[in-house]
């Protein structure tokens, strides 16, 4: 591609959206992109047990948002699917978001109504007008006991942090329910894209005014695109500025180790997704590919997941010291002319994959005023 309007670097969420949007006002796009694949963490593929597995970790549609639902279908056939996790506490198996099982089969009691469960909450929550971190989050909701079997190690193993050492936003995203209502997510669609999610993003770039070039380190490239309308960057923000502000304390991110596993045998484990919140083991939990769209094979893959600090960068931490450093790459980003960061690792901030889709299609309809735009007429 000789001549680059828009130069995008990243080929996940927030990029391919971006390149979607401008390739089709008919500006010229490249994405750059590292890895050797498109979609970004929500990478999946068919593995060798003829199974669709996700290469980063299960990544699961939910959103409220009618416009972002409404864009996504442009480009995939999708199928309900509403999530449920389960967790292993006290050798018992119980529902996550905590609920009226929950607590019933923790504490061997037998709540049945909605008013008893808000009673029983609130006779043994901790209350706390204004979290100031984590634990106080926690500890607001449920209280000291549900806190200590469920929360508080489970935090340490995501985040190499306790919660007390992690801001409230990060507990207060948790929910926890007062009926027996065991889905993760009680938004409006739920739903995972039919062949998986690498096909919804080779659907979304399949554009002739996009190219893109994999296995390409933009910051060794750089210099031969230097020209363009605008330059969309979606990796760590810390990386773009070459790390000038973590000379002494460096923006921290959290990695995932994915330990693959395969069985012959046609279920390991119940449920999709069983997570561990305690210390007798070191992985946060088990993820059983299977499960999603009623997958046959005669064997089956799980894969553990151990979270890291080294390696690709996965999430944000959220506390005080990371968003002061943070602030100053802000600070600098907000002087560069026609440049802009877009997505989870370049906002230092966590989206969930709706989210992340309408950040995207708002900025570009925010830089965009006079385009004619889908994303805009659904609204």
């Amino acid at each position: 591609m000789k001549n680059i309007d828009i130069l995008i670097i990243g080929a996940g969420i927030s990029g391919a959206v971006l390149a979607e949007r401008y390739a089709s006002i008919g500006k010229k796009v490249l994405i750059i992109e590292k890895r050797d694949h498109i979609a970004g963490n929500c990478y999946d593929y068919i593995d060798e047990n003829k199974i669709l597995v996700s290469k980063y970790g299960a990544h699961l549609f939910h959103t409220n948002e009618a416009a972002v639902w409404k864009y996504v279908n442009q480009f995939s056939d999708w199928y309900s699917w509403e999530h449920k996790v389960i967790a292993r506490v006290d050798d018992k198996t119980v529902p996550i978001p905590v609920n009226i099982t929950t607590v019933n089969e923790l504490f061997n009691i037998n709540i049945t109504t909605e008013d008893e469960m808000k009673t029983w909450l609130e006779e043994n929550r901790t209350p706390l007008e204004k979290p100031a971190n984590g634990e106080e989050a926690v500890l607001n909701r449920v209280g000291p006991v549900l806190y200590e079997k469920m929360f508080k190690h489970y935090t340490k193993k995501q985040w190499d942090k306790y919660p007390a050492e992690l801001d409230a936003s990060v507990l207060e995203r948790i929910p926890v329910r007062t009926n027996y209502d065991d889905r993760y997510f009680s938004d409006t669609y739920q739903a995972l894209p039919k062949g998986g999610y690498t096909q919804l993003f080779e659907k979304i770039l399949d554009n002739p005014n996009i190219e893109v070039l994999l296995e390409t380190d933009y910051f060794e490239v750089k210099e031969q695109y230097a020209q363009y309308e605008k330059l969309f960057y979606t990796g760590p923000v810390d990386r773009f500025f070459e790390f000038k502000h973590s000379l002494e304390e460096k923006l921290e991110y959290r990695s995932i180790n994915f330990v693959s596993e395969s069985y012959d045998t046609e279920f390991y484990q119940e449920n999709s997704v069983v997570n561990y919140p305690g210390t007798e083991v070191d992985f946060t939990r088990i993820i059983e590919y299977k499960h999603f769209g009623n997958q046959i094979s005669d064997k089956t893959t799980v894969v553990k997941e151990f979270t890291v600090d080294e390696g690709e960068p996965y999430y944000p931490v959220p506390n005080p010291k990371n968003q002061k450093i943070y602030d100053r790459y802000q600070s600098e980003a907000a002087k560069l002319i026609d440049i802009y960061f877009v997505g989870r690792l370049a906002n230092y901030k966590y989206f969930n994959m709706d989210q992340a889709f309408k950040n995207a299609l708002d900025l570009f309809d925010t830089l965009e005023k006079n385009s004619t735009s889908h994303y805009k007429t659904a609204v």
